[in-house]
Order: structure tokens, then C-alpha cells, then sequence
């Protein structure tokens, strides 16, 4: 080894110093996303800590750096699973129904604002906000739209939704009931993350702990009714969109994890009766292989914290299993069309990292909800990564690479780090009262910025190679009929439901919120009495309260 230190050093005083010389405005950009400066060359050096069988080891097998599947896509590839909703339930299945016509393999479903943070469409506080950003849901009647046509039985659905997690998930029961499928083969994921929301994205309702109590009754439920159901999606996609670096969102990805271990485990749950049905949520950004590397040094440390801090015995309870979407805060409104580019690229990082399913965003993203035509090219991206670069044919082909592996470890020994800071601080939730996690993640987000403002970071396009022609292309324009539709719905379900039942299954709820019972069952059976998404959150929020960010 020593050889080869000798050897690098006069390499890099002599050949590379004088080739860097003659560029010096390329020095200015090799920053990172994550403070890791990447070396000019890595040789086996770099890896002289490393051991084969522990740290990386087979596909398939602890600590499953390499892959949570020993065959990984040789066996079959990712889900394509493009995220979509705005509008009515209505529109929505339309768009649900044109992307499976296309090759799409799950669904996933983006819910509008007022149906994020519990208020039904003829709320005052859901003015101009009724389907919007995603699909109006107010009672099962929107939801049986949203599915119909569409067998449960036949597709696994992913539902970005927190709060309200428990309503919509007993809303897609319900449905699948109606269907005539039975539940407990039901499958897909619900996110069910509430502590992302504190840190990074804001769509909570009530204080964490009860926020934690609702999580770990929809594990609880789930482990005996839903059993192929992914009770949580811990989301580190939030964590990055708002700001923070690679290394961070691992840790406070996996910090995150470690709370709900925590909860589950204190609420009575043996780790290795839910521990397989956690699953994660990241994001894939533009540093190409760092963003690779970050995907395995998850994995790895996920595995250790499962099997060495939990004492997980079942090699599934360790398996960190995960969805990637492309980053959306890399779109530009400018030149939209390189965005095209930058999703290709990141979509490709994604499957070599070994992603379990994956959205790729639209080109238009940036500038408004995606036309059928960029959706379309945005699967066309996977299905080509898919089906005609041949990257799949090999399990984590870029497994041994001096630079991976180096980063690989490099990433997980800093989130590793973190992840102890907030041991220390008492937890997650701790951390995030104290306003650690945030204040880390804007420091993060403001250093990008001003890389980006003084030309320190090239965003083409925008900051470099910027041109004054004007913007061709289409945009979906939600139409403004929406809300008042919605309103003319929610109105008739109000006037077509036994309202004594209403009344009745909501006064069960409350009960059962005031006690210690498992919330699920009395929120199915208000769902099924028809009682509006708003109506249920109104009676947590009378038992559990709102918070409110110090």
C-alpha cells in the first residue's frame, strides 16, 4: 500500500497539479451536496478498512449493501410508480387509468392540501386550495371514484398522506370491500411519516405525541389485517427537497426510523412482528455518484441499527426497502426541457443504487401540475433505463468501485455521527421540540443558495448558459370549477347519509381517542358511516389539539 501512496502523491504534485492549473475555473466547481469533497483519484488505499464479508458481503444478506434482494432486477424490476393527482376524484382516476394504459405498474396518489391537513373542500380554510396540488378527498364517496374501474386486488397504491393517514387508509379499505377484494391481500404503503412533517414540510395537525399514537395503532392494526400493507414510508425525500445535504437526509431519515421503532416497541409491538412492513422514501438528486453511494451506505447502516440496536433476529425485520422519486427541487421554470436531462441522470443513480420503486418527475414540474404528454415521457425515462440500458443485468454494478465504496463508507460514518448528536439530545422528537433538525437543514439549504447566487454551483441553464427565448410548452391549468364541484358533492353526501350513525360512529371515535383503544377500527366505521374526512380530524383535534411550532 505504501507503493501506491508514493504514487498518488507524485501524481498529484506533478501531472494533475499542472492539468487543474491550466483550469482554474474548474476548481471552483467540485462542491458537494454533503461537505464531502471528492478525491481526485481513489485507489485500494482508500478501502484498507474495508472487509468484503462485512461491509459489503452478498446481495440479499445482512448488512445488504449490495442489494435487499439476492437477485435485485434480474428477478424483476422496479415499480414504476408515477406519483399523480389534482382536480376531482374523477380527474384524477382518468389520469390513473391513462398511465396504466401506458406501462405504469403502481399507483401513487398525491391528495390537495385542504385533504393533507384535515379540512373538508367547503372548509373557509380550503379556499383556493380544492384540488390543487394534488386530488380533493372529503368522504368514501370521493374515494370510490378515485378507484373506480381500477381492480385493488390487482395494483399496489402508495399514499403520500400523514395526518390524515389513518382516514385515507380506512377510506381504501372500505373501497376494496365495496370491490368485493379481500383486505388482508391489499397491497402498497401508506406514508404515515408525521415527524418529516415537523422538520421539513408542515402538514401537521396534532402534537407529536399524539401524531406518534396514530402511527403506532396503524402498525398495530395493520400487523393483523393488512399484512402485505407497508404501514409507514419514512420520508427523507422531504428532508432534501427542503434544503438539507445527503448525508443529512440519511440520518435524519433513519433518525426518524428509530423514533417509530421506539414508539412501536413501547406500545407493545415485538420489533420482528412489524419491523418488515417499514419501508422508506428518498430522493434522488444530481450529484450522480454520491447520491449512489448514499442509497448503500443507507441500507448498511439501517441494517446495523436494526439487528445491533433493536436486536432484530429476522433478516426482513433489517432490510431497508425504499421508493425514490427525482429530486423536484432541481427542476427549473428556465429551459425546461434540460429537466428532461436531469431526471434521466437521476432516475439512472436510483436504479444503481437499488431503489424498489421509483417516480420520475415531469419536465414541467416546475411550472405547473404535469400534462398527459410529460408524464408520459417522464415513465418513457424509466422504462428506458429499464428495458434498454441493460444496467440491470448485473446486481449493484457498481459494487467494488474505489470511489463508491469510499463514499459509501464516508456517508454512513457522517450520518452516523448525527444520529448520535440526537441520541444525545434525548431522541428525535426531542430534536426536533429543540429545533436542532431544522436549524440544520436551513443552514444546509442557505449554503446551496449562495454556492448557487455566486456562480460557486452551475445550474445550467439558470445561473450559466441562460438564453432569452420565450417558453413553449403546454400547461395543465387546474380548471377553477373544481371547488365548487367539490362543495355541490360534499353537499349532497351530507344529505344522503344516515346522519344518526354519522353522529354515533363519531362519538365512538372520540371515546376511543380519550382512552387508550386502537383508533383504526372506530375511524373505519366512521368512514363507512360516511362522516367526512374533516369531520374525523375535528373530533382528534378536540381530544388531541393542534400544534402549533414554537
Amino acid at each position: 500500500m505504501s507503493d501506491i501512496r508514493e504514487e498518488v502523491e507524485r501524481w498529484e504534485t506533478t501531472t494533475a497539479k499542472k492539468a487543474l492549473d491550466k483550469f482554474p475555473e474548474r476548481k471552483e466547481q467540485f462542491a458537494s451536496t454533503s461537505g464531502i469533497e471528492l478525491k481526485r483519484l481513489c485507489t485500494p488505499e482508500d478501502l484498507e478498512e474495508c472487509d468484503y464479508s462485512t461491509e459489503l458481503g452478498f446481495p440479499g444478506e445482512h448488512p445488504f449493501t449490495r442489494g435487499v434482494q439476492p437477485t435485485m432486477y434480474r428477478g424483476r424490476l422496479w415499480t414504476m410508480r408515477q406519483y399523480a393527482g389534482f382536480g376531482t376524484a374523477e380527474d384524477t382516476n382518468k389520469r390513473y387509468k391513462y398511465l396504466l394504459d401506458h406501462g405504469q405498474t403502481g399507483l401513487s396518489v398525491a391528495f390537495d392540501l385542504p385533504t393533507q391537513i384535515g379540512y373538508d373542500s367547503d372548509n373557509p380554510l380550503s379556499m383556493g386550495e380544492v384540488g390543487k396540488c394534488g386530488v380533493a378527498i372529503d368522504s368514501l364517496a370521493d374515494m370510490e371514484f378515485l378507484f373506480e374501474g381500477i381492480p385493488l386486488d390487482k395494483v399496489s397504491t402508495s399514499m403520500t398522506i400523514n395526518s390524515t393517514a389513518a382516514t385515507l387508509l380506512a377510506m381504501y379499505m372500505a373501497v376494496a370491500e365495496k370491490q368485493g377484494v379481500e383486505v388482508n391481500g391489499l397491497r402498497g404503503t401508506i406514508q404515515n411519516d408525521i415527524l418529516k412533517e415537523y422538520i421539513a414540510r408542515g402538514t401537521y395537525i396534532y402534537p407529536p405525541q399524539q401524531s406518534m399514537r396514530i402511527v403506532t395503532d396503524i402498525f398495530s392494526f395493520c400487523k393483523d389485517h393488512l399484512p402485505q400493507w407497508n404501514t409507514i414510508s419514512i420520508s427523507g425525500y422531504h428532508i432534501r427537497e427542503a434544503g438539507s445535504s445527503a448525508v443529512q437526509e440519511v440520518a435524519f431519515t433513519l433518525a426518524d426510523g428509530i423514533a417509530y421503532v421506539d414508539a412501536a416497541i413501547k406500545a407493545g409491538l415485538d420489533i420482528d412482528a412489524f419491523a418488515r412492513r417499514l419501508s422508506f422514501f428518498f430522493n434522488c438528486h444530481n450529484n450522480f455518484l454520491e447520491e449512489i453511494a448514499k442509497f448503500r451506505a443507507a441500507r448498511r447502516l439501517w441494517a446495523r441499527i436494526m439487528k445491533e440496536r433493536f436486536k432484530a433476529q429476522k433478516p426482513a425485520s433489517c432490510m431497508l426497502r425504499f421508493h425514490t422519486q427525482t429530486a423536484g427541487c432541481t427542476l427549473t421554470a428556465q429551459q425546461p426541457y434540460n429537466n428532461v436531462v436531469r431526471v434521466a441522470y437521476q432516475a439512472l443513480a436510483a436504479v444503481l443504487g437499488g431503489t424498489q420503486s421509483l417516480h420520475t418527475n415531469s419536465f414541467d414540474e416546475a411550472l405547473c401540475l404535469p400534462t398527459e404528454e410529460a408524464v408520459r415521457l417522464a415513465l418513457r425515462t424509466q422504462q428506458v433505463v429499464g428495458y434498454e440500458t441493460q444496467v440491470t443485468d448485473s446486481i449493484d454494478p457498481l459494487g467494488g468501485s474505489y470511489l463508491i465504496e469510499s463514499l459509501t463508507n464516508e456517508i454512513e460514518s457522517k450520518a452516523k455521527d448525527y444520529i448520535q448528536k440526537i441520541d444525545a439530545l434525548g431522541g428525535m422528537i426531542k430534536a426536533i421540540e429543540e429545533g436542532y433538525v431544522q436549524k440544520e437543514i436551513a443552514n444546509s439549504a442557505y449554503t446551496y443558495q449562495k454556492d448557487v447566487e455566486n456562480k460557486e454551483r452551475i445550474i445550467v441553464g439558470v445561473n450559466q448558459f441562460s438564453t432569452d427565448e420565450p417558453l413553449v410548452c403546454d400547461l395543465l391549468r387546474v380548471n377553477a370549477q373544481v371547488e365548487k364541484v367539490q362543495k355541490q358533492k360534499l353537499d349532497k353526501v351530507k344529505h344522503e347519509r344516515d346522519s344518526m350513525l354519522t353522529e354515533k360512529t363519531l362519538s365512538n371515535l372520540k371515546k376511543a381517542a380519550e382512552g387508550t383503544d386502537n383508533l383504526i377500527p372506530p375511524v373505519i366505521e366512521a368512514v363507512k358511516a360516511y362522516a367526512t374526512l374533516g369531520e374525523i380530524a375535528d373530533v382528534l383535534r378536540g381530544v388531541f389539539g393542534e400544534y402549533r411550532e414554537q
